[in-house]
């Protein structure tokens, strides 16, 4: 039985002014305990889909099920088996966390033994048990993730949705956080989250499906979506606009990228002195050149026609319309 299957599922907005598809269709499958990943802008779909598939959004079409129930008609036995934590959560800053884990533990139906003997067992997994007495609103951003995360544990999910799991972190708060997802899928929980950063797909997920303007447009392990692209990426830099609006007339088959022309060629290193004689011929002056193997940046730009805003850092962050 797969963790997750979805066909086709839609999601429309009726408003007076007009209709707005969020998701026009989207279709994957998870199998269980693997991380799977949802790569895209702002605005693609990613967030609306968890929504639908956490029971939290009606679908409009298609179907959707966990662990075989579906999440239209059997939402309550869905529940039951998912964990959730989305982007913007009601965490009461009051309380301290080791009194919002007994909480939410005695609100699952724990005894009060196992409440507390689930919350100390929750602190130390996320890394709290030392700052457990402190009120909430003292916590750091990175804190407040590993709570949010925590909580979503509580009840034992074989499923764990994660939406934006590290936006507005900093670096070494992000890295902390992949490793507590990373030991909760060797420890068998299925985890599927949305993210806007291509190093956080590529160091987490065992399979990612890129998601843009509501469509899933390509679907497969970081490697074979690397393959996809074949061969070597050559990239050329230009300090001219001139000269890169030139350049584009003679690598005709090239992508445009800010001041960067990308052409995907075989063996790029022994195309490079050719296409090099071809422009210097034409009087166009290159800043500088080089040839890689392709990367998830690549890919996303193949696939969807842009690149991730900033994608050359390795943290990187997408400009677009909210989800």
């Amino acid at each position: 039985m797969l963790a997750v299957e979805v066909k086709n599922i839609k999601k429309t907005f009726q408003s007076k002014q007009a209709t707005v598809e969020a998701v026009k269709d989207v279709s994957f499958e998870v199998r269980k305990g693997e991380i799977f990943g949802l790569l895209g802008p702002n605005g693609a779909g990613k967030s609306t889909t968890i929504l639908m598939l956490t029971t939290l959004l009606q679908v409009t079409g298609g179907s959707a099920k966990i662990l075989g129930y579906d999440v239209s008609s059997q939402d309550k036995l869905v529940r039951e088996k998912i964990g959730v934590a989305l982007q913007d959560t009601g965490i009461d800053n009051l309380l301290t966390a080791r009194e919002l884990f007994f909480t939410t533990a005695r609100l699952w139906g724990y005894s009060k033994e196992d409440s507390i003997n689930r919350t100390n067992e929750l602190l130390e997994l996320v890394g709290l048990t030392e700052a457990s007495e402190r009120r909430v609103k003292t916590y750091s951003g990175g804190m407040k993730r590993r709570l949010d995360l925590g909580l979503s544990l509580v009840h034992s999910p074989e499923v764990l949705f994660l939406d934006e799991p590290t936006t507005g972190l900093d670096p070494g708060s992000r890295r902390v956080l992949w490793e507590e997802i990373k030991r909760l899928r060797d420890g068998g929980v299925t985890v599927i989250l949305t993210t806007q950063y291509l190093e956080e797909a590529d160091e987490l997920a065992d399979r990612i499906a890129i998601i843009d303007n509501g469509l899933v447009v390509a679907e497969g392990t970081s490697d074979e979506l690397k393959a996809s692209i074949g061969g070597d990426v050559i990239t050329f830099a230009f300090d001219s606009d001139s000269d890169l609006k030139l350049a584009l007339n003679v690598i005709t088959e090239g992508v445009q990228d800010k001041n960067l022309i990308r052409i995907t060629v075989e063996d790029g290193a022994r195309k490079i002195p050719q296409y090099v004689n071809q422009l210097t011929e034409k009087n166009i002056e290159i800043s500088s050149v080089s040839a890689s193997k392709p990367t998830l940046d690549d890919v996303f730009l193949k696939v969807t026609g842009y690149r991730l805003e900033g994608s050359d850092n390795k943290e990187t962050n997408v400009e677009k319309v909210e989800d």
